[in-house]
């Protein structure tokens, strides 16, 4: 039976753990040619791509950092003009606060070199990646950009800065450059779990007790759904999206 990305090609950053890691096996299992990219951990990407060896797709691994201009040109040049892009890759609250779900921190006592690291990855990584890949598929005349972000809830959480407030600068991106897309045949999507996940980005024993962490694997139909739509302006939530 054929899968429903069969043929497509795909690119996931951050795609060695956690979301990045769902969405590539998930892709991979409905046929598509999977790419992932990791900066930090490359041998987690190694393991998701070991993991696709039986999958109808594939899943291959290239280190690259989302946040270094030669890194993303050189992806831009050496891959496939990929059908789909997942913008994944983001550092979270824990390199600013190890214990920020328990003990959150105002923003004046945030290093500024956190804030920067992860400003430039959540941001910047996900700026540069669009706007590398984003004229190759607009010479083809399509293709699905699909941004991870967080539910508004995040966003505005009280010790959640500067985390928060970069997922809300990737909404409002992602709202123009939906409008900046508008008639070339490519779209631009939002996509987010729907509530705090297991990642690695979440400290496992530094979390309240009444939150119940959710597996990354909730946003794969979604994720799917998305890499499949042709219209622009769809904001997915892993818990509320029904195939």
């Amino acid at each position: 039976m054929p899968g429903k990305l069969d043929g497509r090609v795909a690119l996931v950053t951050g795609g060695g753990r956690g979301i990045g890691r769902a969405i590539a096996l998930g892709y991979a299992r409905e046929g598509a040619r999977v790419i992932i990219t990791a900066a930090r951990n490359p041998d987690e990407a190694e393991r998701t791509a070991e993991e696709s060896r039986d999958l109808p797709g594939s899943v291959t691994a290239m280190a690259a950092d989302v946040t270094s201009d030669a890194d993303v040109e050189r992806l831009a040049a050496g891959v496939p003009a990929p059908d789909v892009l997942v913008n994944n890759a983001a550092r979270g609250m824990r390199f600013v606060n190890e214990r920020f779900m328990t003990d959150p921190r105002p923003f004046w006592e945030t290093d500024p070199g956190a804030w920067r690291m992860v400003m430039d990855t959540n941001i910047n990584g996900v700026f540069l990646m669009t706007r590398a890949f984003a004229p190759l598929m607009i010479g083809r005349g399509s293709g699905s950009i699909i941004n991870v972000t967080v539910n508004e809830t995040t966003m505005t959480r009280k010790g959640f800065s500067p985390y928060g407030p970069s997922k809300a600068a990737v909404e409002a991106m992602t709202k123009v450059w939906a409008a900046e897309l508008e008639g070339t045949g490519v779209v631009v999507n939002l996509l987010l779990p729907g509530g705090a996940t297991n990642t690695g980005m979440v400290v496992p024993h530094g979390r309240p007790a009444n939150i119940t962490l959710l597996e990354p694997e909730i946003v794969v139909p979604g994720a799917i759904h998305l890499a499949l739509t042709r219209a622009s302006g769809q904001r997915i939530v892993g818990t509320e999206f029904r195939a």
